[in-house]
């Protein structure tokens, strides 16, 4: 399992998006735009039970994550891998450090929603820039 270059860690402190790509039950494509973050061995993002990245996204689930940088856009990373770990367990306090990092407010919680975190294992780097 490839670790993410040094000179690519600035793009997950950054408040850059990411797209996340999973293939739809039916084998098609669905790309959603998502708040990324890195563990150090991981691609970590974190949803709701019940949307369509999160029923696409079952362990093992092979999934692309292509993050650019928002400074210069011909400069991005790709990752491609697979779900490794799937875990409601400190979901919730994950989506609110992200949410300070991109929107610098915490996040704004829906009555009964479940948060879910998902860590990617990359398998193959692609790097510009």
């Amino acid at each position: 399992m490839p670790n993410i270059p040094e000179r690519y860690l600035d793009l997950f402190q950054k408040r850059s998006f990411a797209h996340l790509a999973t293939i739809m039950p039916d084998g098609s494509p669905q790309v959603t735009p998502v708040w990324v973050d890195y563990d150090g061995s991981h691609v970590v993002i974190n949803t709701a039970r019940g949307r369509v990245k999160d029923r696409n996204m079952s362990l093992g689930a092979k999934v692309a994550i292509e993050i650019m940088d928002p400074d210069n856009p011909y400069r991005y990373i790709q990752v491609r891998g697979r779900v490794a770990q799937i875990t409601e367990e400190g979901a919730k306090e994950h989506i609110d450090k992200l949410s300070l990092k991109y929107t610098g407010e915490l996040f704004k919680h829906r009555p009964g929603e479940v948060r879910v975190i998902y860590k990617i294992a990359p398998d193959r780097l692609d790097l510009h820039g």
